[in-house]
């Protein structure tokens, strides 16, 4: 026995690599995809609801359930065969039955999945397609089926897998609500590269479908910027104005407008470019080559796909711009604010060394009034004290006053200072 002990997660998480293994499917087949998602506030959905929800499809046919904290599942369901995963933002159903359907097509196909128990879903169809999975033909049958099931003008279609298979798209939504997708598969393909192909063209089409949603962000939020644009322009203008304490909160409040988008949008434009960096990297592994001259599912992605994709791409960047340009203009509005009020300041600090200069010499004058208050009373004081000596010498009181005047109001001036310096 290994004398070390294993991490708790070790073998969840080696075991998540093996969890989800690609279907195993023979021509003639049929798939039946279906992916479910809430209309809002998705990645935080309640997941109990989605096991239950496939717990409840399972019951139906009698059975296994999966375990409580399952995000994936296969098993039989009568004569079919279900894959169940979640996903962050949605939930997708994957039914697959041997042999197909006399007419292509056929809306019956979706039927596996009853209506009662759709009409309970905890969401909505996201996308839906329903696969046809035939063994490959002459190249005259693939082409007259090609032109019988699909809209030339957006029909994509391509030989992959080193011509192991011929794939057919045109990702338009037919009268029943479905996609529809088409392989032809060789007779030495084996089961396990039909199922990845089948699993591929599914993931594709979700994935698109899922990034689009970042298209639909971009534009709504395109038109509110176009709102806050000129807004913002002519903010910018007013900041030369007198007025611009009002300019700075005009601007602040554009600012955490455009945070708010930026807040709101952070999620759905980061979910975009995974999914389409998903949807790239799954076209690349089929290593398309071109069939009959017809546009391959990489072209089509690069016509019709891409340029939703760069416009995401580029209103994000936009948003990004509109928000620093704000920041700076307020930065800009702010220092004029602060240096207008420093100007104010110094102006009062100014007024402040004034009074206080008056008030100064306004101290000084009391201060002499002090003087010659305190001396007056004090020389009237000695004149009593020294009154009887005077009479003693002759000397009139006039003439002591005189005497005592000048000792009296050095000595009273020189106890002020004194005091003066003892409160400093």
């Amino acid at each position: 026995m290994t004398p070390i002990s294993d991490h708790p997660q070790r073998f969840a998480l080696s075991n998540e690599l093996h969890a989800r293994p690609f279907p195993s499917l023979l021509a003639p087949a049929t798939a039946v995809f279906l992916a479910i998602k809430k209309a809002t506030n998705a990645a935080a959905r309640d997941h109990d609801e989605d096991l239950a929800f496939l717990i409840k499809l399972l019951d139906r046919f009698g059975a296994a359930h999966p375990q409580p904290d399952a995000t994936h599942y296969q098993g039989q369901i009568g004569r079919h065969h279900l894959k169940w995963e979640k996903h962050t933002e949605f939930v997708t159903y994957t039914v697959f039955t041997e042999g197909l359907s006399t007419r292509p097509y056929d809306p019956a196909d979706f039927e596996v999945f009853p209506d009662d128990w759709l009409m309970s879903a905890p969401g909505h169809r996201f996308t839906s397609a329903l696969v046809r999975i035939l063994p490959r033909p002459d190249k005259a049958k693939i082409l007259e089926n090609l032109n019988d099931w699909f809209v030339p003008e957006s029909l994509a279609v391509s030989s992959v897998l080193d011509d192991s298979a011929i794939i057919a798209g045109d990702f338009r939504i037919d009268s029943a609500g479905h996609l529809r997708f088409a392989v032809f598969a060789g007779e030495e393909t084996g089961r396990q590269r039909i199922g990845r192909v089948v699993q591929r063209l599914c993931e594709i089409e979700t994935y698109k479908s899922m990034s689009m949603l970042g298209f639909s962000r971009a534009k709504e939020m395109s038109r509110q910027m176009g709102r806050i644009e000129p807004q913002l322009t002519s903010l910018m203008g007013d900041i030369s104005n007198a007025q611009a304490d009002e300019t700075l909160d005009e601007l602040l409040g554009i600012s955490a407008e455009l945070e708010g988008l930026a807040a709101k949008a952070s999620f759905r434009f980061g979910a975009t470019r995974a999914y389409q960096a998903i949807v790239a990297q799954r076209i690349e592994v089929l290593r398309e080559e071109r069939y009959d001259s017809r546009q391959t599912f990489a072209e089509f992605m690069m016509r019709r796909y891409d340029p939703a994709m760069r416009t995401v791409a580029s209103t994000e960047v936009r948003l990004q711009s509109l928000a620093d340009r704000a920041m700076r203009a307020g930065e800009l509005l702010r220092t004029k604010v602060d240096v207008a009020r420093s100007a104010q300041n110094q102006k009062l600090l100014e007024s402040m060394d004034r009074r206080a200069d008056l008030a100064l010499r306004l101290q000084e004058t009391v201060e002499g009034l002090s003087v010659v208050a305190i001396s007056y009373y004090a020389v009237s004081l000695a004149g009593y004290l020294f009154y009887p000596l005077a009479i003693g010498l002759g000397i009139s009181k006039g003439v002591l006053t005189a005497a005592l005047t000048l000792p009296v109001v050095g000595l009273v001036w020189w106890m002020i200072r004194r005091i003066k310096a003892r409160m400093h």
